[in-house]
């Protein structure tokens, strides 16, 4: 049997979930919690094998508590499963360790498949999560481009305090680090700033996380 642990604030959207997958083939709805901190004591009196997690909770949230889930030993795999599909909480849920990310409007069958074939090791997203992961990627990929393109304009020192700025170090570290002057820091700056045409350290720093430098 595939142990399910439903995590949802909702006790009605809950109560669906299981009244839906229990006895759905090989699965079994062992346990519930309110909240991303009951989960993590559930799941220690439940031992599930696939977890079913809400991201907008409150005390603790569905992605901090599949962070800690997933840092367990032998952890349950987690399938988020929720309202918000935004870029950042589909990022979010998978960089802290998601198996799969669906919507709360998938057909029930789909809900059971997924189930299934997260335990057994194999991620599952939604069709709508899949396409907005494909339409970051080729964004991320022209970005990318257009950074790597913008910095090959500057000097090798200019590169170098460019991604000390990203890394979100202060002129008196940079100077400290790159064996300069704070002047001559300052100097750099502004040749960046009006060779990329940006207005700010901000901005420098955006482009070098989308070149990738840090």
């Amino acid at each position: 049997m595939i142990r399910v642990l439903l995590v949802d604030d909702d006790a009605l959207v809950r109560a669906g979930l299981s009244m839906m997958l229990d006895g759905i083939g090989d699965i079994a709805v062992v346990g519930e919690a309110g909240d991303g901190r009951e989960a993590l004591t559930a799941a220690d009196a439940h031992f599930p094998d696939v977890v079913l997690m809400d991201l907008q909770m409150p005390h603790v949230d569905g992605i901090t508590a599949t962070r800690r889930l997933r840092a367990r030993p032998n952890p349950p795999e987690v399938i988020v499963l929720t309202t918000f599909d935004t870029d950042e909480n589909i990022v979010h849920a998978l960089r802290a360790g998601a198996g799969g990310f669906l919507l709360k409007d998938t057909p029930p069958a789909q809900i059971a498949d997924a189930v299934a074939r997260v335990a057994a090791g194999n991620p599952m997203l939604s069709p709508a999560v899949m396409r907005r992961l494909m339409d970051r990627t080729v964004a991320h990929t022209g970005a990318y481009e257009r950074a790597r393109t913008a910095l090959a304009a500057l000097t090798p020192r200019e590169h170098d305090v460019a991604v000390a700025i990203a890394n979100g170090r202060s002129n008196a570290e940079i100077a400290g680090a790159l064996l300069m002057s704070v002047t001559t820091v300052k100097s750099h700056v502004s040749s960046i700033l009006i060779k990329l045409g940006l207005d700010n350290r901000t901005q420098i720093a955006l482009l070098a996380h989308d070149a990738d430098l840090v």
